[in-house]
C-alpha cells in the first residue's frame, strides 16, 4: 500500500509526496473446500426417495410378517376375483328364475348353494352381489376419504376463521345419528346404486376430516414445514407434499374399517328394502330370506357369512396396517 513522508518545514508549502513502494503480491485464494455433507441423505433428492423406499420395504415386511393380516388379504382378494369373475360363471341375470324353489345346498349339483323362494341361483346372487357390495364400499369410501381430507387439511392447515367454521360444519353432520340421516338421503333420492354410494360417502367423511384436521394440527409446526415456508413454498406444495404424506399413515388404516363400514350400511339399506332394486346384493338376498328363515334358513345365513367373512378380512387388514404404519410400534421394533 502507498505511504507518505513529510519533508522539512522550510517555510514553504509542505507537499506529502507519495512514497515508491513496491505492490505487494495478491495472494491467490484459497480453494474452497467442498461441503462435506453432500452426500447425506437430506442433501439430495435422490437419496430421499431410497430412505422412503428402504422405509415403506419395511412396513411392507412387517405387514406380511403377521399371519391375520395376510389371511384377511387373501380372503378380500379372494372375493374380489369371485367379483370380477362372476359373469364369467354366471354371465345371466343372477336374478332370473332357472329351477323349481328351495332347492337346499348340494341337492341338485347345477346348484351348488340350492335355490331361493323364487328359484334363483343362491350362487349366482353371492358372486353377483359382491360385485354391488365392493364397488358401493370401496367408491364411497374414496368419495369419503376425497371429501375429509379436503376439508380437514384446510382446516388443520389454515386454522383461525377457517377452522371455526368447517369444524362447525363437521359438527353440524356428527350430531346427526349418520344410519338415520342415511336412510332420510336414500329415501328421499331415487334408491340406486349411485345414490347409495353418494349417501354413504355424506355421512362417511366427518371422521375422516376431524382425524385430518388432527393430524395437520399436530404436524404444521414441524421443523421440515417451517423450512418450507421459509423457502417460500405455497401453501398446496406445503399441504401435498410436506404434511399429507406424513399424515397418510393413520388414514390408511381408518380407510380399511370405511370400506367395511360401507358394506355393513349398503346391507343394511338393501335389507329395509332400500337398495337399488335392479341389483342383487347381499342384503337384498337377506332380506327376502327372512320371510321363510324357519324353513330355509340357509337363504339367510349364506349371504350373511359373506358379509361377515368380508368385514372380518377388513378389519384384520387394517389391524395389520396399524402395526405396519404405527411409528410408536416402529420404535419398539
Amino acid at each position: 500500500m502507498n505511504t507518505y513522508k513529510l519533508r522539512p518545514y522550510t517555510g514553504e508549502p509542505i507537499e506529502l509526496v507519495a512514497a515508491t513502494t513496491e505492490p505487494e503480491p495478491v495472494a491467490e485464494p484459497r480453494p474452497v473446500a467442498r461441503w462435506a455433507h453432500i452426500h447425506a441423505p437430506d442433501a439430495r433428492i435422490a437419496s430421499v426417495g431410497k430412505q422412503r423406499w428402504r422405509g415403506a420395504r419395511r412396513e411392507v415386511k412387517v405387514f406380511l410378517a403377521n399371519p391375520n393380516a395376510l389371511f384377511g388379504l387373501a380372503f378380500l382378494a379372494a372375493v374380489a376375483l369371485a367379483a370380477l369373475l362372476a359373469p364369467v360363471f354366471y354371465p345371466g341375470d343372477p336374478m332370473e328364475m332357472v329351477s323349481r324353489p328351495f332347492l337346499w345346498p348340494g341337492q341338485n349339483g347345477a346348484y351348488p348353494l340350492g335355490t331361493d323362494s323364487m328359484g334363483r341361483d343362491v350362487l349366482a346372487g353371492i358372486l353377483h352381489g359382491a360385485r354391488v357390495s365392493l364397488l358401493v364400499g370401496i367408491a364411497a369410501t374414496l368419495l369419503g376419504l376425497g371429501a375429509g381430507i379436503t376439508i380437514g387439511a384446510l382446516a388443520g392447515y389454515f386454522g383461525g376463521l377457517v377452522d371455526d367454521l368447517l369444524v362447525k360444519l363437521v359438527e353440524i353432520f356428527q350430531t346427526i345419528p349418520s344410519f338415520v340421516l342415511l336412510v332420510v338421503l336414500v329415501a328421499i333420492a331415487q334408491p340406486t346404486t349411485t345414490t347409495v354410494t353418494i349417501a354413504i360417502a355424506l355421512v362417511s367423511w366427518p371422521t375422516v376430516a376431524r382425524l385430518t384436521r388432527a393430524e395437520f394440527r399436530a404436524i404444521h409446526e414441524k421443523d421440515y414445514v417451517l423450512a418450507a415456508r421459509s423457502l417460500g413454498f405455497g401453501h398446496a406444495r406445503i399441504i401435498f407434499r410436506e404434511i399429507l404424506p406424513n399424515a397418510l399413515p393413520p388414514l390408511i388404516v381408518t380407510s380399511s374399517v370405511m370400506v367395511a363400514s360401507a358394506i355393513l350400511m349398503e346391507s343394511a339399506l338393501s335389507f329395509m328394502g332400500l337398495g337399488d332394486p335392479n341389483q342383487v346384493s347381499w342384503g337384498s338376498m337377506i332380506g327376502s330370506g327372512r320371510d321363510v328363515i324357519r324353513t330355509a334358513w340357509y337363504l339367510t345365513a349364506l349371504p350373511g357369512l359373506a358379509i361377515v367373512f368380508t368385514v372380518l378380512a377388513l378389519n384384520l387388514i387394517g389391524d395389520g396396517l396399524n402395526d405396519a404404519l404405527n411409528p410408536r410400534f416402529a420404535e419398539e421394533r
